[in-house]
């Protein structure tokens, strides 16, 4: 932890002490509009348009509980880390403004292995494998913007996905963050394979791992809160509320530390909550 991260800690606990929650999220929504890493560890810049900010500007690359392969990407739309021991990425990272959903584009549909790979996968290794070529940050997030679109496709986005997940639960998640950004106006989302213990089947001539399940955690900075879910890649059809986790547990699931610029106080307490009747959105 940084000096400027313990003093903003620090500040955090005094304000709830002093003034109660409310205070504490006009607290916290005057810090995620800022940006918490030096200016050094900020990287590539996104795009030209002025809604394109990196994801990891704000909230922080997500960490590994342990060693991991990890080839840091930044695309004009998304952040990846992707894994070449298991030829997925480990998490993609993106910022979701309504901005984002001006169609400006159409979707290409176009598979392409990512250049910024020296031994990449491509679009030949999913052919009959039972598995879908499954975005983690959807082209649907992407409309607005040609560049971003074309490496929506890249391969470093896609991982082995059961057919059913991908066009039902998944799909109806990822239609969900867009409703909430709508409503409140900016979503930071991180979303990432699961790998249990043990051997994995592969596919393809790149043998690309198949994930056990998927993750993705969601923090809206106004009103502050977070949530978590987990889904298992195979079929099923559920309620979203039944897959939904606190980030605490996605953490733990997925040996990950999300949204690591935010102070460790208003960390610690966003994290350790999911309240679902908070994600519901107001009939209109």
């Amino acid at each position: 932890m940084n000096l400027k991260m313990l003093i903003g800690g620090l500040a955090a606990a005094a304000v709830v002490l002093a003034g109660g929650y409310d205070r504490f999220r006009n607290y916290v929504e005057q810090w995620t509009g800022g940006n918490f890493l030096p200016q050094s560890n900020v990287g590539h810049v996104l795009g030209s348009s002025p809604t394109a900010t990196p994801a990891i500007a704000d909230m922080g690359l997500p960490e590994f509980d342990g060693e991991r392969r990890s080839q840091i990407i930044h695309h004009v739309g998304y952040t990846v880390s992707y894994n070449a021991e298991t030829k997925i990425p480990n998490y993609v990272a993106w910022t979701l403004t309504p901005e984002r959903f001006e169609e400006t584009v159409s979707r290409t549909d176009k598979f392409l292995p990512d250049p910024e790979v020296a031994d990449p996968v491509t679009t030949d290794d999913y052919k009959r494998s039972g598995y879908d070529r499954g975005h983690l940050c959807p082209a649907a997030d992407n409309k607005w913007n040609e560049q971003a679109m074309e490496e929506s496709f890249y391969m470093t986005n896609i991982c082995p996905q059961n057919h059913n997940l991908n066009g039902g639960d998944w799909k109806e998640l990822e239609e969900a963050c867009r409703d909430w950004t709508m409503e409140w106006g900016k979503l930071y989302v991180v979303a990432g394979p699961i790998l249990h213990d043990g051997q994995h089947k592969r596919i393809g001539e790149s043998r690309v791992v198949v994930p056990d399940a998927f993750f993705k955690v969601v923090l809206c900075p106004a009103p502050l809160k977070a949530v978590g879910f987990v889904y298992k890649n195979a079929a099923g059809s559920c309620p979203m509320e039944t897959y939904a986790r606190t980030v605490d547990e996605v953490e733990r699931i997925a040996g990950m530390d999300f949204f690591t610029s935010l102070p460790d106080s208003l960390e610690t307490a966003v994290e350790a909550e999911c309240d679902w009747a908070e994600w519901q959105l107001p009939r209109h």
